[in-house]
């Protein structure tokens, strides 16, 4: 069922929202307000796919006047669900942010459409992501140092593409997307969709862009408020579904062997365990220091374990966090 509080946005430059919501509260609270008072000098309009809220996120939409549509959780995909949405679009350009990445400021939706309206070349834009203000201190740094290595590469074209083919670290960047916070063009979704798979149906869009001859690009000044802090056993999870993923997907080996494990967690805790002691985290967040000196295993094992042919699929189903979520 969809129940629309306005008409769809269209025009030139106009831009539709969307935002694939289950139970996104509290986070979908702040979400909605940074939303409604974006500043754009375009028509704009947020559209929400709900696959079953129990936590009134559905009627928060509706409050502040965003189109809303039900859909059956049984049918949510991360692809699927997103190209529902940007089919009920009759905008120029369709925007994706999930219900729990905050925009930052009033300038999160023109600065990540900017790319596009200044080179039609440019056919996805994804945001630079900062941590929860109430994040652990471990995670606010990667992702700073994550998204500020980026900024060597705001927009990515293949010009040499024997170079692309022979370099793996070099296809990794320019098919690294993220659909936490992105955008594209309509007329582009229309031509290439997000395929309907299970994991990174961002990054995989990315690569099909960018092999078929678009430009893609990194817009620094675009930001929200993105992050999760796991524990060990959800941290090993969340790597074997990454590994698994980029092996099936892209043909990467993200760990290549048991001593690659031993090598890549020494590295680990002795990087998190160096910024605990020098940056006080560990007398603040003693906790989480004992966490990450866990995680630091959890890591290359999940990456491990992912990259390996022939689990038991009983084991598989342990493993894998992103199975156990889809099965809710």
């Amino acid at each position: 069922m969809t129940t629309t509080s306005r008409p769809p946005v269209s025009g030139p430059d106009s831009v539709s929202v969307i935002i694939p919501v289950k139970n996104g509260l509290p986070h979908f609270r702040d979400v909605c307000r940074e939303l409604a008072r974006q500043d754009y000098d375009a028509p704009f309009e947020v559209i929400c796919i709900d696959s079953g809220s129990t936590d009134g996120s559905d009627q928060l939409a509706l409050d502040h006047g965003f189109r809303l549509e039900r859909i059956d959780p049984k049918t949510f995909g991360h692809g699927r669900t997103r190209n529902l949405g940007a089919s009920l679009s009759q905008a120029d350009y369709v925007a994706f942010i999930t219900h729990d990445a905050i925009p930052a400021n009033e300038r999160w939706l023109s600065e990540l459409i900017a790319p596009m309206r200044r080179d039609e070349r440019v056919a996805g834009v994804f945001s630079r992501h900062i941590a929860h203000e109430k994040a652990d201190p471990f995670i606010a740094w990667e992702l700073e140092k994550h998204f500020d290595g980026l900024r060597a590469f705001p927009v990515v074209e293949i010009t040499d593409r024997a170079e692309y083919d022979g370099n793996e670290g070099l296809r990794q960047i320019y098919h690294f997307y993220s659909d936490n916070a992105s955008a594209m063009p309509r007329r582009i979704w229309e031509l290439h969709p997000y395929p309907d798979v299970q994991f990174a149906e961002d990054q995989i869009w990315a690569k099909t862009i960018v092999e078929a001859g678009y430009r893609k690009a990194f817009a620094p000044d675009s930001v929200v408020r993105h992050s999760h802090s796991f524990g060990p056993f959800e941290t090993l999870q969340r790597s074997f579904d990454e590994s698994r993923a980029f092996r099936k997907l892209f043909g990467y080996r993200l760990a290549k062997g048991a001593r690659g494990v031993l090598r890549s967690s020494a590295y680990l805790a002795k990087r998190d365990m160096g910024l605990a002691f020098r940056q006080g985290w560990w007398r603040r967040h003693p906790a989480k220091t004992l966490s990450r000196l866990a995680e630091s295993f959890a890591r290359p094992l999940g990456h491990y374990l992912g990259a390996r042919d022939g689990l038991p699929d009983w084991l598989t189903r342990r493993l894998s966090r992103d199975d156990w979520i889809r099965s809710l």
